[in-house]
């Protein structure tokens, strides 16, 4: 090993996924403090509470890194909590959705917040795609952390809307040819 060494489980075997899952939620705390930092004034004024709020799925984030080594670190309640912001969000931007429908598939863009809110919300689908991948090994893997991966796939999707209409930006939706 290398005495310059930046995580001690980089090298672990290919087929452990654990590093894979650590070094994924490292990427997506990465982001979401990327994305606090570019919240502007009317990102600020249409939810006094975002960029604190930012701060807790930040760090809760870093409390589901550990998970698949050490085990779950995070609650029903935060789990609770952050489901009650999705659909806060929800609520908030479904004036913007098709008439009749509570959700839709959009064109990923509009103002940088919102591209990196879209980024953040794939990042996560990969993040349960991983916990599969990791449970499908035969590994144990609580069910918390697939309930936190998903729900922060439909929050940043929700804040990505809701930071698109602070910006007075409409929404494409989008409409597969094939599903």
């Amino acid at each position: 090993m290398s005495k310059y060494l930046a995580y001690s489980f980089l090298y672990d075997d290919a087929s452990d996924l654990r590093c894979d899952f650590e070094l994924l939620t490292d990427e997506i705390s990465s982001m979401i403090g990327l994305l606090r930092s570019l919240l502007n004034e009317k990102d600020r004024a249409a939810d006094p509470d975002l960029a604190e709020d930012l701060d807790r799925i930040n760090e809760l984030m870093y409390h589901l890194n550990p998970s698949l080594r050490k085990g779950s670190a995070v609650t029903g309640e935060e789990l609770e909590w952050l489901h009650g912001k999705t659909m806060a969000l929800q609520e908030a931007v479904k004036d913007g959705l098709p008439r009749g429908r509570d959700f839709t598939f959009v064109i990923p863009r509009g103002c940088i917040q919102a591209a990196w809110g879209h980024v953040i919300r794939c990042k996560c689908k990969m993040l349960v795609r991983l916990l599969s991948r990791y449970r499908q090994q035969g590994h144990p893997a609580d069910d918390i952390l697939f309930d936190f991966a998903n729900l922060y796939a439909g929050y940043f999707y929700f804040l990505a809307l809701r930071l698109n209409k602070n910006q007075g930006l409409e929404e494409q939706p989008f409409t597969s040819r094939v599903y």
